[in-house]
């Protein structure tokens, strides 16, 4: 609410020594709650020292006041922390996150629903564990395109996002957008054969059929041992369906553990090109000569 800058990490770090320091005094566990928050925030508490303040003054009410606070119920001191913290509670905020990101909005409620009425605990497991579900799906099923052609440029983009982008004839260019590693190898492979049949199965002539395929990996920041299996995987069918396999523009991390495996002898140094362009261009040449010799045969 004052726009102020907050390392979570150091947060942890502190609640993990005031406990670990506090062990040695029979100190109860403790953390930051929400409500607390709220409470300090709203009685006009600026600085770490109001905490000091507050234990001093606890201490104090459980040694000499706790007998004149034993029957108070329990609805009046929640009603205290429902108060503040209903304050804090930014509803334009959450439908905007509706509007924007349904996944959010329910991590967001997980998280304020289990705080409010079950626990900090609860609350924080609830969200955390949708958050680290929702990465989880993201990494198992990344991100991967159809390009084609944006007319009178060399530029290609997502045939779904531009629609006016022509493919090109003979040629399949996929864009891959992730890290590929041992938990999305097989979804990668099967979404390129699934690309591959879906290309070949829109018409039955037999200009449409697929003779190279150009992997675009200038989005993908690494990759493991099972990814570069995948790959051999992936050359080993299309090449028994005929289709010539090429990679343009992996990052230098990529190349690399690809020249280390053996993989760019495998494929070939000439398979690996800069742009998308170049690849095209050179994949039109093959087809062209491939055509000619067909017809002088």
């Amino acid at each position: 609410m004052k726009s102020e800058q907050t390392d979570g990490n150091k947060e942890m770090i502190a609640f993990g020594f005031m406990n670990i320091i506090g062990s040695f005094t029979s100190c109860y566990l403790t953390t930051g709650p929400f409500s607390k928050t709220a409470v300090n925030f709203n009685a006009g508490c600026r600085t770490a020292m109001s905490n000091v303040v507050m234990g001093f003054c606890m201490m104090l009410t459980l040694l000499f006041l706790a007998p004149l606070f034993r029957y108070t119920p329990l609805v009046a001191l929640s009603a205290i922390i429902m108060s503040a913290m209903l304050g804090l509670i930014k509803y334009d905020e959450m439908i905007h996150l509706f509007k924007v990101d349904k996944f959010d909005f329910v991590i967001c409620m997980a998280a304020f629903l289990g705080v409010s009425f079950i626990s900090m605990d609860v609350g924080l497991m609830l969200s955390v564990g949708l958050a680290l579900l929702r990465a989880l799906l993201y990494v198992a099923r990344p991100a991967a395109c159809k390009l084609g052609k944006i007319p009178n440029s060399s530029l290609y983009r997502d045939t779904e996002q531009y629609p006016g982008s022509t493919p090109i004839q003979g040629v399949l260019v996929l864009q891959l957008g992730s890290p590929i590693y041992f938990a999305n190898s097989t979804y990668i492979r099967e979404r390129v054969l699934r690309y591959i049949k879906e290309e070949q199965g829109v018409s039955d002539s037999k200009t449409d059929i697929i003779e190279h395929l150009l992997l675009d990996l200038s989005g993908v920041s690494s990759i493991d041992m099972t990814g570069i299996e995948t790959f051999l995987e992936l050359r080993r069918i299309l090449d028994s369906k005929g289709i010539k396999l090429s990679i343009v523009n992996p990052r230098i991390e990529v190349l690399e553990k690809l020249t280390l495996a053996k993989f760019t002898d495998a494929i070939g140094k000439e398979s690996f090109y800069l742009s998308i362009e170049d690849a095209v261009q050179n994949c039109r040449f093959s087809l062209h000569s491939s055509k000619t010799t067909m017809e002088e045969s």
